[in-house]
Protein backbone atom coordinates (compact mmCIF):
# COMPACT_ATOMS: atom_id res chain seq x y z
CA UNK A 1 0.00 0.00 0.00
CA UNK A 2 1.67 3.22 -1.01
CA UNK A 3 -0.81 5.22 0.85
CA UNK A 4 -2.68 4.07 3.58
CA UNK A 5 -3.27 7.08 6.23
CA UNK A 6 -4.43 9.89 6.46
CA UNK A 7 -4.06 11.89 9.91
CA UNK A 8 -5.09 15.36 11.43
CA UNK A 9 -2.06 17.36 12.68
CA UNK A 10 -1.56 21.09 13.39
CA UNK A 11 -5.04 21.81 12.61
CA UNK A 12 -5.23 20.29 9.20
CA UNK A 13 -5.06 16.98 7.72
CA UNK A 14 -1.66 15.40 7.00
CA UNK A 15 -0.99 12.42 4.54
CA UNK A 16 1.21 9.89 4.92
CA UNK A 17 3.03 8.45 1.89
CA UNK A 18 5.05 5.40 2.34
CA UNK A 19 6.41 3.26 0.09
CA UNK A 20 6.38 0.05 1.81
CA UNK A 21 3.01 -1.89 3.89
CA UNK A 22 2.75 -0.58 7.54
CA UNK A 23 4.71 -1.73 9.88
CA UNK A 24 3.75 -4.80 12.17
CA UNK A 25 1.69 -4.05 14.84
CA UNK A 26 1.34 -6.10 17.66
CA UNK A 27 -1.72 -7.66 18.85
CA UNK A 28 -3.98 -6.28 21.58
CA UNK A 29 -4.23 -8.34 24.83
CA UNK A 30 -6.50 -10.85 25.46
CA UNK A 31 -7.55 -8.93 28.40
CA UNK A 32 -9.64 -6.57 26.32
CA UNK A 33 -13.19 -6.23 27.29
CA UNK A 34 -13.86 -5.04 23.89
CA UNK A 35 -11.99 -4.41 20.44
CA UNK A 36 -13.48 -1.06 18.91
CA UNK A 37 -13.15 -2.04 15.39
CA UNK A 38 -12.57 1.16 13.09
CA UNK A 39 -11.13 2.94 9.49
CA UNK A 40 -9.52 5.65 8.63
CA UNK A 41 -11.51 8.91 7.80
CA UNK A 42 -10.09 10.96 5.15
CA UNK A 43 -11.54 14.32 5.85
CA UNK A 44 -13.46 16.43 8.21
CA UNK A 45 -16.58 18.59 7.76
CA UNK A 46 -20.36 18.53 8.33
CA UNK A 47 -21.14 17.23 5.49
CA UNK A 48 -18.56 14.14 5.41
CA UNK A 49 -19.85 13.58 8.85
CA UNK A 50 -23.72 13.58 7.91
CA UNK A 51 -22.84 11.02 5.17
CA UNK A 52 -21.11 8.63 7.23
CA UNK A 53 -23.98 8.98 9.98
CA UNK A 54 -26.11 8.04 7.27
CA UNK A 55 -24.21 5.16 6.57
CA UNK A 56 -24.55 3.79 9.99
CA UNK A 57 -20.75 4.81 11.25
CA UNK A 58 -20.20 7.01 14.33
CA UNK A 59 -17.45 10.26 13.47
CA UNK A 60 -14.90 9.55 15.91
CA UNK A 61 -11.18 11.10 16.86
CA UNK A 62 -8.22 9.47 18.35
CA UNK A 63 -4.92 11.03 19.80
CA UNK A 64 -2.66 11.33 22.95
CA UNK A 65 -4.38 13.15 26.05
CA UNK A 66 -0.93 15.19 25.92
CA UNK A 67 -1.91 17.39 23.37
CA UNK A 68 -5.10 18.68 25.71
CA UNK A 69 -2.18 20.50 27.74
CA UNK A 70 -2.07 24.19 28.00
CA UNK A 71 1.35 24.32 28.17
CA UNK A 72 2.74 23.67 24.53
CA UNK A 73 6.08 22.26 26.12
CA UNK A 74 4.32 19.65 28.13
CA UNK A 75 2.63 17.99 24.96
CA UNK A 76 3.46 14.80 24.14
CA UNK A 77 3.36 13.49 20.42
CA UNK A 78 -0.53 13.69 19.40
CA UNK A 79 -1.17 10.73 17.34
CA UNK A 80 -4.51 12.03 16.52
CA UNK A 81 -5.88 10.38 13.95
CA UNK A 82 -9.65 10.99 12.11
CA UNK A 83 -11.78 7.99 11.79
CA UNK A 84 -14.86 6.17 11.96
CA UNK A 85 -16.77 3.25 14.45
CA UNK A 86 -19.60 1.68 13.46
CA UNK A 87 -22.69 2.83 15.56
CA UNK A 88 -24.05 -0.79 16.08
CA UNK A 89 -20.98 -2.05 17.57
CA UNK A 90 -20.34 1.38 19.99
CA UNK A 91 -24.60 0.95 21.38
CA UNK A 92 -24.11 -2.62 21.81
CA UNK A 93 -20.74 -1.90 23.91
CA UNK A 94 -22.85 1.13 25.85
CA UNK A 95 -25.82 -1.47 26.41
CA UNK A 96 -23.45 -3.92 28.40
CA UNK A 97 -20.86 -0.90 29.86
CA UNK A 98 -23.08 2.21 30.11
CA UNK A 99 -22.21 5.97 30.76
CA UNK A 100 -20.62 6.60 32.91
CA UNK A 101 -18.99 3.82 33.52
CA UNK A 102 -18.49 3.72 29.67
CA UNK A 103 -15.86 7.04 30.18
CA UNK A 104 -13.73 4.74 32.70
CA UNK A 105 -12.82 2.02 30.78
CA UNK A 106 -10.23 1.11 28.36
CA UNK A 107 -11.21 -0.78 25.44
CA UNK A 108 -9.11 -2.01 22.69
CA UNK A 109 -9.26 -0.20 18.98
CA UNK A 110 -8.05 -1.55 15.93
CA UNK A 111 -7.92 0.41 13.09
CA UNK A 112 -7.82 -0.76 9.58
CA UNK A 113 -7.60 0.05 5.96
CA UNK A 114 -11.35 -0.17 5.20
CA UNK A 115 -14.87 -1.61 6.07
CA UNK A 116 -14.18 -5.33 6.04
CA UNK A 117 -10.74 -5.09 5.58
CA UNK A 118 -8.03 -7.62 7.25
CA UNK A 119 -5.45 -4.75 6.87
CA UNK A 120 -4.61 -4.02 10.02
CA UNK A 121 -2.92 -0.27 10.21
CA UNK A 122 -2.81 0.46 14.17
CA UNK A 123 -3.61 -1.04 17.43
CA UNK A 124 -4.07 0.16 21.26
CA UNK A 125 -5.59 0.32 23.84
CA UNK A 126 -7.77 3.71 24.24
CA UNK A 127 -9.94 5.42 26.87
CA UNK A 128 -13.59 7.44 25.93
CA UNK A 129 -13.60 10.96 27.43
CA UNK A 130 -16.57 11.98 25.39
CA UNK A 131 -19.53 10.37 23.48
CA UNK A 132 -21.43 13.74 22.07
CA UNK A 133 -25.30 13.06 21.43
CA UNK A 134 -28.15 14.65 20.13
CA UNK A 135 -30.19 16.27 22.50
CA UNK A 136 -33.46 15.85 21.41
CA UNK A 137 -33.42 12.35 20.15
CA UNK A 138 -30.31 10.94 22.02
CA UNK A 139 -28.77 9.79 19.02
CA UNK A 140 -24.49 9.60 19.13
CA UNK A 141 -22.73 11.76 16.54
CA UNK A 142 -19.21 11.80 17.71
CA UNK A 143 -16.65 9.79 20.11
CA UNK A 144 -13.73 11.29 21.32
CA UNK A 145 -10.93 8.62 22.82
CA UNK A 146 -7.33 9.29 24.01
CA UNK A 147 -4.73 6.63 23.69
CA UNK A 148 -4.39 4.58 27.17
CA UNK A 149 -1.02 3.09 26.38
CA UNK A 150 0.40 1.14 28.87
CA UNK A 151 2.48 3.27 31.26
CA UNK A 152 1.09 6.58 30.49
CA UNK A 153 -0.71 8.06 33.12
CA UNK A 154 -4.18 10.14 32.19
CA UNK A 155 -6.53 12.42 33.68
CA UNK A 156 -9.81 9.91 34.17
CA UNK A 157 -13.12 10.96 35.77
CA UNK A 158 -13.77 7.76 37.78
CA UNK A 159 -17.61 7.47 38.63
CA UNK A 160 -18.57 7.14 42.58
CA UNK A 161 -20.54 4.31 43.20
CA UNK A 162 -21.93 3.53 46.83
CA UNK A 163 -22.39 0.06 48.55
CA UNK A 164 -23.84 -1.17 52.03
CA UNK A 165 -27.19 0.91 51.88
CA UNK A 166 -29.30 -2.14 52.93
CA UNK A 167 -27.58 -2.49 56.06
CA UNK A 168 -26.44 1.32 55.94
CA UNK A 169 -27.91 2.19 60.02
CA UNK A 170 -29.02 5.84 58.71
CA UNK A 171 -30.81 4.39 56.33
CA UNK A 172 -33.00 2.02 58.34
CA UNK A 173 -34.06 4.14 60.53
CA UNK A 174 -35.94 6.54 57.67
CA UNK A 175 -32.48 8.50 56.59
CA UNK A 176 -31.76 9.15 52.77
CA UNK A 177 -28.10 9.44 51.28
CA UNK A 178 -27.20 12.70 50.10
CA UNK A 179 -24.77 11.74 46.96
CA UNK A 180 -22.74 15.01 46.94
CA UNK A 181 -20.24 14.02 44.59
CA UNK A 182 -21.26 11.52 41.75
CA UNK A 183 -17.28 11.30 40.70
CA UNK A 184 -14.03 11.91 41.12
CA UNK A 185 -10.84 13.26 39.11
CA UNK A 186 -7.50 11.07 39.23
CA UNK A 187 -4.35 11.02 37.09
CA UNK A 188 -3.13 7.11 37.27
CA UNK A 189 -1.63 4.79 35.02
CA UNK A 190 -4.02 3.31 31.77
CA UNK A 191 -3.36 0.19 33.22
CA UNK A 192 -4.81 0.85 36.88
CA UNK A 193 -8.16 2.74 35.67
CA UNK A 194 -11.15 1.64 37.57
CA UNK A 195 -14.36 1.76 36.61
CA UNK A 196 -15.60 3.11 39.28
CA UNK A 197 -14.82 4.26 43.15
CA UNK A 198 -16.61 2.28 45.33
CA UNK A 199 -17.71 3.63 48.36
CA UNK A 200 -19.02 1.63 51.34
CA UNK A 201 -22.06 3.40 53.42
CA UNK A 202 -22.81 0.12 55.42
CA UNK A 203 -21.72 1.93 58.74
CA UNK A 204 -22.99 5.27 58.74
CA UNK A 205 -25.88 6.45 60.70
CA UNK A 206 -28.05 10.00 60.46
CA UNK A 207 -25.67 12.87 60.08
CA UNK A 208 -22.34 11.11 59.25
CA UNK A 209 -20.41 11.94 56.54
CA UNK A 210 -17.40 9.93 54.00
CA UNK A 211 -14.91 12.85 53.11
CA UNK A 212 -12.33 12.43 49.91
CA UNK A 213 -9.85 11.47 52.28
CA UNK A 214 -11.65 8.89 53.36
CA UNK A 215 -11.49 7.02 49.85
CA UNK A 216 -9.67 4.09 49.21
CA UNK A 217 -7.89 3.31 45.77
CA UNK A 218 -5.09 2.26 43.93
CA UNK A 219 -1.09 3.36 45.51
CA UNK A 220 -0.38 4.52 41.82
CA UNK A 221 -3.39 6.72 41.66
CA UNK A 222 -2.75 10.62 42.46
CA UNK A 223 -6.74 12.39 43.48
CA UNK A 224 -6.76 15.66 41.41
CA UNK A 225 -8.38 17.72 44.68
CA UNK A 226 -6.61 20.47 46.77
CA UNK A 227 -8.96 19.81 49.12
CA UNK A 228 -9.28 16.16 50.28
CA UNK A 229 -11.82 17.46 53.44
CA UNK A 230 -14.39 18.06 50.80
CA UNK A 231 -17.44 15.33 51.67
CA UNK A 232 -18.72 12.78 48.90
CA UNK A 233 -21.93 11.91 50.88
CA UNK A 234 -24.00 12.71 53.75
CA UNK A 235 -26.57 10.56 55.28
CA UNK A 236 -29.61 13.00 56.06
CA UNK A 237 -32.42 12.84 58.18
CA UNK A 238 -35.26 13.57 56.45
CA UNK A 239 -36.07 15.26 52.70
CA UNK A 240 -36.90 19.01 54.38
CA UNK A 241 -32.88 18.86 55.91
CA UNK A 242 -31.25 21.17 54.04
CA UNK A 243 -28.87 19.12 51.70
CA UNK A 244 -25.14 19.97 50.37
CA UNK A 245 -25.37 20.63 46.48
CA UNK A 246 -24.44 17.81 44.02
CA UNK A 247 -21.38 18.21 42.01
CA UNK A 248 -20.61 16.48 39.15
Amino acid sequence: MARWWRAAAGGGLKAAALSSPPPPVRPLPSSSYHTIQAIPRECSGSRVASRDRAQGRIPTVVFAQGLLEKDPGARSPSRKYLLTTERKQIKSILSSVRLPFFCSTTFGLQIRAGSGSSTLLESGKVLPVKVHRDEETGKILNLVLVWADEGSKLKVDVPVAFKGEEVCPGLKKGGYLNAIRTSLKFTCPAEHIPSKIEVDVSNLDIGDRIFMRDVEFHPSMELLSKNDAIPICKVMSTKSESAEPAVV
